[in-house]
């Protein structure tokens, strides 16, 4: 009967014959105490992968540690776990070949282990118990559920293969939120994406070379935190009262007056709030906003301080006439 040290150095001499007719994988070292190979499916997933084996291999599993510049260290310890498990499936028999195949269709079964880390954090920072996220490794896709009070919204990220060189794509898949609102979440979302991967177009002096950043937090973090659970809960800085109806389906029963408006700093208001506090003195120095004290800039109010200051003098003045008017009739 073969011993151990037997069994080794035969797998050994099939390992050299056999790994570099695998596509993708490269040894790098093969000897009777260590097994050092590279697993290569694209840019991103790539792994190193350290074999070494007990004095009773093959009837205890090799020892596995991974390494990557890519992949996180979480996801790693989560993979060497699984490799000690589909070791254990094969006591007695040679083990390396097939962790070897089991390592690499990981990394092509499942393309958002690139992302890992991120969604990680979404989950643990961002999402509440009533919200869902779901994984589609086969499209490369994360799809998450979000909700506040009776306000939702499903949005689906396509994560492509040279993430994070490449911005994720975004897609609102549904939503309850009134469309002025939800045309804005996207677009600024897909904004916040870009400037992760492209560079701005005026270099800062002494600013560092750029490079890209991942996109797929960044994106969350704003729909998630500044948008959905933010906005459901709005109030007019004029008022202090609820922007958006608590039904959701109350928004198109809305008058002219209880309008919502979004000004450019990201605040919301009442239309009816918003057009009293654009006509109402004083003009000169602009208007800002009560919450967060940053000048209003809106489509529907871009007259002039000159001409919004002449224009509320002359309604004055006719009042004053019409007021006259009336004290001489009495």
């Amino acid at each position: 009967m073969a011993s151990n040290r037997e069994i080794l150095m035969s797998e050994l001499e099939q390992v050299k014959q056999k790994l570099p007719n695998i596509e993708g994988v490269t040894l790098e070292g093969c000897l009777p105490e260590i097994v050092r190979l590279h697993i290569y499916v694209d840019e991103m997933r790539q792994m190193t992968c350290v074999m070494q084996f007990l004095e009773t291999y093959p009837t205890e599993p090799v020892v596995v540690e991974l390494k990557s510049k890519t992949l996180t260290e979480k996801l790693l310890d989560g993979v060497v776990k699984l490799c000690d498990a589909e070791a254990r499936k094969y006591i007695g028999q040679k083990q390396v070949i097939l962790l070897v195949n089991f390592l690499k269709q990981f990394l092509i079964d499942n393309p958002l282990c690139i992302v890992n880390d991120e969604v990680g954090k979404v989950k643990k920072e961002l999402l509440s118990d009533e919200d869902k996220c779901k994984l589609m490794q086969s499209a490369s896709q994360v799809l998450l559920k979000v909700r506040e009070e009776e306000y939702y919204m499903s949005f689906k990220i396509s994560v492509p293969a040279q993430y994070p060189k490449q911005q994720i794509q975004l897609e609102i898949t549904e939503n309850n939120f009134p469309d002025i609102l939800k045309i804005n979440f996207l677009g600024q979302a897909i904004e916040i994406a870009r400037q992760c991967v492209q560079p701005p177009l005026k270099k800062k002096p002494k600013e560092p070379p750029f490079e890209p950043k991942p996109s797929l937090y960044p994106v969350c973090e704003y729909l998630i935190k500044e948008c959905i659970k933010r906005y459901a809960k709005e109030t007019c800085p004029l008022c202090n009262e609820r922007v958006l109806p608590q039904n959701p389906e109350d928004v198109t029963k809305l008058d002219k007056r209880k309008r919502i408006e979004r000004v450019y700093c990201g605040h919301l208001f009442h239309y009816f709030c918003l057009y009293k506090f654009m006509k109402s003195p004083p003009f000169s120095a602009g208007k800002f906003c009560p919450t967060c004290g940053k000048q209003i800039f809106h489509d529907k109010f871009k007259v002039s301080a000159e001409l919004q200051e002449a224009r509320w003098a002359h309604k004055q003045a006719r009042q004053r006439e019409l007021a006259e008017v009336v004290d001489f009739l009495e």
